[in-house]
């Protein structure tokens, strides 16, 4: 089995490289243009100026309004923003308690709902998910209650790739009054993100998911939508989300959001059909293994798999070993594997859950990579089940 001298990259889905485009559009806000936003003196209104160009950039790219934008330092900041937001206000205001989710969010979702629920008394439901990990809008229109004040659904896995009705969840809490809030943390640059479509009151985003700079995300709020900031402070981001605001973030974050929504079709049929190859190569090559996430309803870069009594670690160390960057689902706790929870919350037993990669492409990747993968994989597979 040769060595390729270049690493190959698919793990796009943890982070991806910042574009060269928004690494140009950063700069003169790393440098030249320094000076706070909220200062009165012309270096900080000119500051002020560039960030609201990024809101507007950002805006245009969602279908809202400027002042619906929110830029935080992440999109779990944004997720924590929008649930613990509602819910508060909620409280204060006495609307209600009781939150609706699913088994498969994102921990910036999954644990900010069970810590209002176990420090602070919010009633929390979780409705269920099919084999594919999609939710049936009925399950969620059927868990609605008086007392319902915020449905979060996540648009499309981080793990297995599924993508969710969310267009039909959003008629649904419309129709009944409750606001919807969903993690698009995985969807820039993969599927259209217009907040009208989708129907969401709040919606969550990270610039370094989509080829913007790390540690900059944002949360769509729709206007009519109350929040109490769950981090307290000055009144930046119209008192929203205090603390001096990363403008050269928001530059790079509105850069990457423009460049993935003009970008998106094409990119999307390329990457969707180096998906589809790499799926069948996987399926027709490996034994004892399952694709995991629904078979269309998936975002067009992600290949996500489960294998039979193999430790999803292994293999992810393995392929790096052949110069190939992966992920697991499985999480690591005390030196002892866990199960992947999503995979649980599919149905998957044990000896299917501990074994989860996912291969995730971008930009920078071709038909090579690929094949690639399909040459090494089915050795590492074989060996690892010879070694058990």
């Amino acid at each position: 089995m040769s060595t390729p001298s270049r690493y190959i990259y698919l793990d796009h889905s943890a982070t991806t490289p910042v574009d060269a485009r928004v690494v140009e559009a950063m700069v003169p806000y790393l440098s030249e243009h320094f000076a706070n936003s909220e200062s009165s003196h012309t270096p900080g209104q000119t500051a002020a100026a560039a960030l609201e160009q990024a809101r507007g950039t950002v805006a245009d790219a969602l279908g809202c309004r400027a002042a619906e934008v929110v830029f935080t330092g992440s999109g779990t900041e944004a997720s924590n923003l929008a649930i613990r937001g509602v819910a508060w206000s909620s409280r204060q205001s006495g609307r209600g308690d009781h939150i609706i989710t699913t088994p498969v969010e994102h921990h910036a979702v999954g644990n900010t709902v069970d810590q209002l629920r176990d420090l602070f008394g919010f009633q929390v439901s979780r409705v269920p998910v099919d084999e594919y990990g999609r939710v049936d809008p009925h399950d969620v229109a059927a868990a609605i209650r008086p007392e319902t004040i915020l449905v979060s659904v996540i648009l499309a896995n981080n793990e297995i790739g599924t993508t969710q009705p969310g267009a039909e969840i959003g008629q649904v809490c419309r129709q009944r009054g409750v606001a919807f809030h969903t993690d698009a943390v995985q969807a820039a640059g993969r599927i259209p993100l217009q907040v009208d479509a989708i129907g969401a009151d709040l919606l969550s985003l990270s610039a370094h998911k989509f080829y913007g700079p790390k540690g900059v995300g944002l949360l769509y709020v729709r206007h009519n939508t109350t929040l109490v900031p769950a981090i307290t402070g000055g009144g930046h981001e119209r008192g929203r989300r205090p603390g001096t605001v990363n403008v050269a973030g928001a530059v790079g974050l509105a850069t990457a959001l423009q460049l993935a929504t003009e970008e998106r079709e094409a990119e999307s049929a390329r990457l969707r059909a180096l998906r589809d190859r790499l799926i069948a190569g996987v399926v027709t090559s490996v034994p004892g293994r399952r694709l995991t996430g629904h078979p269309t309803e998936r975002l067009c870069h992600h290949a996500s798999f489960a294998f039979r009594d193999i430790e999803g670690e292994s293999l992810v160390v393995n392929l790096d070993l052949a110069r190939i960057a992966a992920s697991s689902g499985a999480a690591c706790a005390e030196g002892e594997p866990e199960p992947s929870f999503v995979l649980t919350a599919l149905g998957l037993a044990p000896e299917w859950s501990l074994g989860a990669l996912r291969l995730t492409l971008g930009r920078s990747n071709g038909e090579g990579d690929v094949a690639r993968v399909l040459e090494v994989l089915p050795t590492i597979v074989d060996h690892l089940r010879a070694n058990e």
